[in-house]
């Protein structure tokens, strides 16, 4: 039988925060459903890592639309081309 791999050790990590900060952090991943505040941070960090393109701006923009989609303050294509003056797309205008 194969011998069972053992974790890796793991090394305590201090960080300075502001109570406020971590109040927020408290609450975001006890609604995730983490098990633990460590838990929840080491995968923020994890996803940072694999995903170093993924920018505070970009994040930003999705949180807008999605909020924007929550309230109803969305535009069908078609709502947009009246708008505009536009018949179609060039795709559309070939056929």
């Amino acid at each position: 039988m194969a011998e069972a791999e053992s974790p890796p050790d793991k090394t305590t990590v201090n960080i300075r925060m502001t109570e406020t900060f971590l109040e927020d952090i408290d609450a975001t991943w006890e609604e995730q459903g983490f098990n633990s505040r460590s838990e929840f941070i080491r995968f923020v960090l994890r996803d940072a890592l694999k995903h170093p393109e993924f920018n505070r701006a970009d994040l930003k923009a999705m949180l807008t639309s999605e909020a924007e989609i929550r309230e109803g303050r969305t535009h069908s294509s078609d709502d947009v081309k009246g708008e505009y003056g536009l018949k179609g797309t060039t795709h559309d205008s070939n056929e």
